[in-house]
């Protein structure tokens, strides 16, 4: 669960947990050498020069300082409210499991003038006869006092054997792994020497590792292009609150307890020539590769920055816009952040889940990139203009390349004999302002063909109740005659397969009547849309139209009052015919809508279809586990689930509105 695999991933993760303890001290201002050793007898060593570890007796449990750090975990100073904090330690959840996973281990600590040691098997403490993971093993014992330091010694000496019962047979430590991830820790902490050797084959190999340029000249060292700008250092700090289980020494019971933290913000960047983005984002110099919160900030950060700096120039056309990609192509940034107890998504650290550190970037970004944007110094003023000359260009590009891609596609789907002749297709050429309605029923989509706007909104009839996909096999779906129209209309695929820049519409509505049927139509276009076209309801592409349900028609309309007036539900009806008899409007008998068929194509344009008037609801997709478990529970094959779902909500259900 903590190393993620057993395979030289999960190899390589120990050791980064060893190595992090020992960088976190050096964080702490402690200690600037770490050395780690790979071994012909298949350990590793890994010797700081910092603090070391606490060898004092922890109150609570009565062990030892490193016997708490090698054998409980949670124990470390990294989670806070630890007594082991107190103490002064910075070792976490890591060297726990380490030990755990490691068929020996050995630690040496220097401090208080002398040198402290102890050995564990698999986590368990005791003494080994000799050298080795296969010396006899007698469980049992503590922290030793060896002998004594050299004067002023300090540190930590860390030496371990992983488990070949645990990991896999070809399970390895990679030197060019270590190597980049050492690199990479020198320049996040300037002035810190990271020794790695390499003694497995023959004769030993060094290289050291000191970057005093800190993210700055990692930046450089990242960018794959020619500079257009200098590296731009963006630095901050802001604090938010937390809430956290505390745990109550009396009750030893846990209750929430708001903490406030402090978020530290270091960003470096530069735009090149090129048109790759680069980025590289830590916490506390750990490196999460598959971003979080805070590059989300980021990222929105300098797309809103570079927008509204633009707004305030004349480089930028009427009808213009600029997305993320535009103000990302050709930037290499460096995104750190630096909080007590971040929030990971999963223990192996790859993803920042903590909330605030989305709003807290993103405010320290843009304030400090607006400064250099719009910089009055001759020297950034002439970089500033440079980059958005850069950005603006690769707007233009995207939109040119996007338009003929559109173009060649839609003359090709235009010209083929897949579109399926009910498809009464729309004149234009640009994906982002077409519309196509799904339409429920031929009366419907006669009255639709009149009340569209030809231009951009196409139309597809379906005839009553598509396939259940949910039920139905893949081979079953693409022979219903509704799902097969409905996807090569879309052009975009079907399942793995699914393109979202192929769709040939910028919008799908469903347009069904405001009745049971209508609502039981739009789940199932729902299902085949959710199962097998998902990007576009992520994408928020995925509406339906909201029909009126009542219509009022005023006897006497005064100037500029409307005659007609719709109501889209019960309590509205309610609600709006109370309003016109206080106010002393007349009106006939209100209609009640059955279904579109029984609207004019004035009346569906008015209330359905025209942009300046109409509704429409977005499919959205908020927790796709959850999403999968509605749809599993409605749609699926099992029937008791769907039974116990009913009689669960049946209280809710209004009588009146049973449709019998």
């Amino acid at each position: 669960m903590y190393i993620g695999s057993t395979d030289t991933r999960g190899l390589m993760h120990c050791l980064w947990e060893i190595i992090d303890n020992a960088v976190d001290e050096a964080l702490a201002g402690f200690g600037d050498r770490i050395e780690v050793t790979l071994d012909a007898d298949g350990s590793v060593q890994v010797v700081d020069h910092a603090r070391g570890i606490p060898v004092d007796r922890e109150p609570r449990t009565g062990l030892s300082g490193v016997e708490v750090v090698f054998t409980k975990l949670h124990a470390g100073g990294k989670f806070g409210a630890g007594s082991y904090n107190a103490a002064g330690g910075l070792h976490g959840v890591g060297a726990s499991v380490v030990n755990a996973l490691s068929a020996r281990l050995d630690v040496e600590v220097d401090r208080d003038g002398a040198t402290y040691g102890m050995s564990f098997r698999r986590g368990t403490p005791g003494t080994f006869a000799g050298p080795g993971p296969d010396a006899a093993f007698t469980p049992g014992g503590s922290l030793q006092k060896l002998r004594r330091a050299r004067k002023g010694a300090s540190g930590t000496r860390i030496r371990y054997w992983p488990d070949r019962q645990i990991f896999t047979p070809d399970a390895g430590l990679d030197l060019e792994q270590l190597t980049g991830r050492a690199r990479q820790t020198s320049f996040l902490v300037p002035g810190l020497s990271l020794v790695i050797t390499d003694a497995r084959s023959g004769e030993p190999v060094t290289e050291e590792h000191r970057h005093d340029g800190g993210i700055s000249e990692f930046c450089e060292f990242l960018a794959p292009d020619a500079s257009l700008t200098d590296v731009v250092r963006l630095q901050g700090r802001d604090t938010f609150t937390e809430t956290v289980p505390m745990l109550d020494d009396e009750s030893g019971a846990l209750h929430p307890t708001d903490v406030e933290r402090t978020l530290e913000v270091d960003v470096a960047l530069r735009w090149g020539t090129g048109y790759d983005t680069v980025t590289r984002s830590f916490v506390n110099i750990i490196a999460t590769p598959k971003g979080g919160t805070h590059v989300t900030g980021f990222e929105r950060a300098v797309t809103r920055t570079v927008v509204k700096v633009l707004e305030g120039t004349r480089l930028l056309r009427s009808g213009e816009e600029v997305t993320k990609e535009d103000a990302l192509e050709g930037l290499t940034s460096v995104v750190t952040v630096r909080l007590d107890e971040p929030q990971f998504e999963g223990q192996t650290k790859e993803v920042l889940g903590t909330p605030a550190a989305s709003r807290i970037v993103a405010k320290v970004v843009e304030g400090e990139l607006k400064q250099f944007l719009t910089s009055t110094r001759r020297e950034e003023k002439a970089q500033a203009r440079s980059v958005l000359e850069k950005v603006v260009s690769a707007s233009r590009a995207r939109v040119q390349a996007r338009s003929a891609r559109e173009a060649q596609r839609r003359k090709n789907a235009l010209e083929s004999s897949t579109l399926p002749a009910a498809l009464a297709d729309c004149r234009s050429t640009s994906t982002e302002r077409s519309e196509l309605f799904i339409v429920e029923g031929e009366s419907a989509m006669g009255t639709a063909k009149l009340a569209r706007n030809s231009e951009f909104q196409a139309l597809l009839p379906i005839r009553g109740k598509i396939l259940n996909v949910q039920r139905a096999s893949v081979g079953d779906m693409l022979k219903n005659k509704e799902c097969a129209q409905i996807i090569q209309v879309v052009g975009a695929g079907s399942g793995r397969t699914f393109d979202l820049d192929a769709a040939r519409y910028g919008k799908i509505i469903f347009m069904a009547d405001a009745d049971s049927d209508g609502a039981h139509i739009r789940c199932l276009l729902a299902t085949l849309f959710f199962r097998y076209m998902r990007p576009l309801v992520d994408a928020g592409r995925v509406f339906t139209a909201v029909p009126p349900l009542h219509r009022f028609e005023i006897t006497n309309p005064r100037k500029g009052q409307d005659r007609y007036v719709y109501t889209y539900s019960d309590v509205e009806y309610q609600r709006k015919a109370a309003e016109l008899t206080k106010k002393g409007i007349r009106f006939s008998e209100p209609q009640r809508y059955k279904g579109l068929g029984e609207m004019d194509a004035d009346q569906l344009a008015e209330t359905t279809m025209n942009p300046r008037h109409r509704s429409l609801r977005r499919i959205t997709v908020d927790d796709a586990a959850a999403a999968e478990r509605t749809f599993e529970v409605l749609m699926g094959d099992e029937v008791a689930p769907r039974k116990d779902f009913i009689v669960q909500g049946a209280y809710r259900l209004d009588a009146e509105r049973i449709d019998a």
